[in-house]
């Protein structure tokens, strides 16, 4: 079946560090971009970042820059994401996706189950 799996999420103080993991199966991960997408409650949901295919180039929503970082493992056909200086503001569901195409989401990207990160002291 194809399918990702994210796993990683959970309760974690403002300042802290969490790293989510996204674990694909299915599908021949190393052809395309990876992507993590959040959604906090009363908020649209909200592009984190994307890594290409090769894992060359990378995407960052501003509010994120210079805070998290997304990799690839295409070996190990898994993606991550390391958030460090964690704020409440980041508190969402997050999800990785699997991009049909680079420039823009479509119908027929895939979505994990979602994983919960909570920022709270």
């Amino acid at each position: 079946q194809v399918q990702l799996v994210e796993s990683g999420g959970g309760l974690v103080q403002p300042g802290g560090s969490l790293r989510l993991s996204c674990a694909a199966s299915g599908f021949t991960f190393s052809n395309y971009a990876m992507s993590w997408y959040r959604q906090a409650p009363g908020k649209e949901r909200e592009l984190v970042a994307i890594i290409s295919a090769t894992g060359r180039n990378t995407n960052y929503a501003n509010s994120v820059k210079g805070r998290f970082t997304i990799s690839r493992d295409n070996t190990k056909n898994t993606a991550y994401l390391q958030m460090n200086s964690l704020k409440s503001e980041d508190t969402a569901v997050y999800y990785c996706v699997k991009r049909a195409a680079w420039v823009a989401p479509t119908r027929d990207d895939l979505w994990g189950q979602g994983t919960q990160v909570t920022v709270s002291s």
